[in-house]
């Protein structure tokens, strides 16, 4: 009896220390890897920095989540601490991860919709239709990558309205008026134009019918051409922009005869 209780003791006693061991081993790694991440890195330091957090597995979590919160840390390695948390704990990361598309830096929101892609957080597709209206120009193209990147078919509408937001557009002259009528089109409009393509957005194939037809929009004219032949399902001719605008034009007619 008593060599059983002593025994007990004994192996209580060594769960103990392997306890306050596996702590004290947790905290010297939170620190190293704090230390590392609290300097500006170069690209060679920065990867080794990553496999250095993927050896810890687990024990990284701490210090990840430390350098995502403070700004103290440089804006660089807060990006890589968030995709490195996306790696070590996977889809349990994206919740927490997902509060930082509201982050007062656009570097975490952006940071934050890549891991979120990576990780592919379809959940998330409300809140990276809301970021299609984030102040920068950056935050908003990621967004629509996002969308278009995981097949979203949900927001397109949301992608549509891209086409009528002023901050997609910019003055040539100054003292032009603020009507988007008057403003030219950012490179984020073909790219809109074209996820809604990809999403098959069935309600944008009349006005894009009708947009492609039109001098103002020749610009934009090879993205509305390639969306319509997804929306459509049919193949524009080969040939000049107005053999193309022809054939748009008799599919437009037909639609409104049936």
């Amino acid at each position: 009896m008593k060599k059983i209780i002593l025994i007990a003791l004994l192996s209580s006693s060594l769960s103990s220390f392997a306890s306050v061991d596996s702590n004290a081993t947790s905290k010297v790694i939170t620190e190293n890897l704090l230390k590392k991440f609290s300097k500006k890195s170069s690209k060679e330091e920065l990867i080794a920095l990553k496999k250095e957090v993927l050896s810890h597995t687990g024990k990284s979590v701490p210090a990840l989540v430390k350098v995502m919160k403070n700004e103290k840390y440089p804006e660089k390695n807060r990006w890589v601490a968030t995709f490195m948390l996306g790696k070590v704990m996977g889809k349990k990361s994206a919740p927490f991860i997902a509060k930082f598309l509201k982050h007062p830096s656009w570097v975490m929101r952006m940071a934050s919709l890549k891991t979120l892609l990576a990780l592919k957080g379809t959940e998330y597709k409300r809140r990276f239709s809301d970021a299609l209206k984030d102040n920068s120009f950056i935050v908003r193209s990621q967004a629509l990558d996002n969308i278009a990147k995981l097949n979203l078919k949900s927001e397109a509408p949301f992608v549509w309205q891209m086409l009528y937001d002023k901050r997609n557009y910019y003055a040539p002259k100054k003292g032009v008026s603020p009507k988007v009528a008057n403003l030219k089109r950012t490179n984020i409009i073909k790219k809109a134009i074209l996820t809604i393509g990809e999403l098959k957005f069935e309600k944008a194939k009349a006005p894009l019918l009708s947009m492609i037809q039109k001098e103002k929009y020749k610009d934009i004219f090879s993205e509305m051409n390639t969306s319509l032949e997804k929306i459509t399902g049919k193949k524009a001719p080969k040939g000049s922009n107005q053999i193309k605008t022809m054939f748009w034009k008799k599919v437009a007619i037909s639609n409104k005869t049936i």
